[in-house]
């Protein structure tokens, strides 16, 4: 019986991985923790598969796990910890053009993991504002506040001018 949930297991996960694994770098903006985010989800998922597999919508279940284990990991002191390739004390490249998405991705870390999360499954994963609720773990009102919120810190951070309207 454990070798047909095993290959049940296998079987569900296998083409789902890489879905699961753009999502985790949406929201951590890393290849590697990524990684880890996924393995943390699904190896919880694998220790009760038994009573995993009978949820009503699984893909949902599944990727709440990996929302959930994102936001688990953004709450330990070492994930504040920045490596980078350069040292700090070097002088700064002058006269070189920034990368947006390298300023976006920082704007985005410096939000609390919750909005962060918020902000990447409503913008970059094109979710409903009631599928991120799901997600996340709370109301929709807490989506939209979040959202709101978020945008304006990250405008702000960017120094981006809010849209005409005031609207998010």
């Amino acid at each position: 019986m454990r070798d047909d949930l095993e290959q049940e297991y296998v079987e569900y996960f296998q083409p789902r991985l890489p879905q699961l694994h753009r999502l985790a770098v949406m929201l951590c903006g890393d290849a590697d923790r990524a990684d880890d985010i996924v393995q943390a989800a699904v190896t919880a998922l694998f220790a009760r598969w038994r009573q995993v597999r009978q949820v009503d919508n699984l893909d949902a279940y599944v990727r709440r796990s990996v929302v959930n284990a994102f936001l688990s990991e953004r709450r330990r002191f070492w994930s504040r910890v920045v490596l980078t390739e350069a040292l700090p004390d070097r002088p700064a490249v002058t006269g070189q053009p920034a990368d947006e998405r390298l300023e976006i991705r920082a704007a985005l870390r410096a939000l609390p993991p919750k909005q962060q999360a918020v902000l990447v499954l409503r913008f970059l994963c094109d979710l409903p504002v009631s599928e991120v609720a799901a997600l996340v773990g709370c109301s929709q009102g807490t989506v939209k506040s979040q959202t709101s919120d978020g945008l304006a810190k990250l405008r702000k951070k960017l120094g981006v001018l809010a849209p005409a309207g005031g609207g998010a």
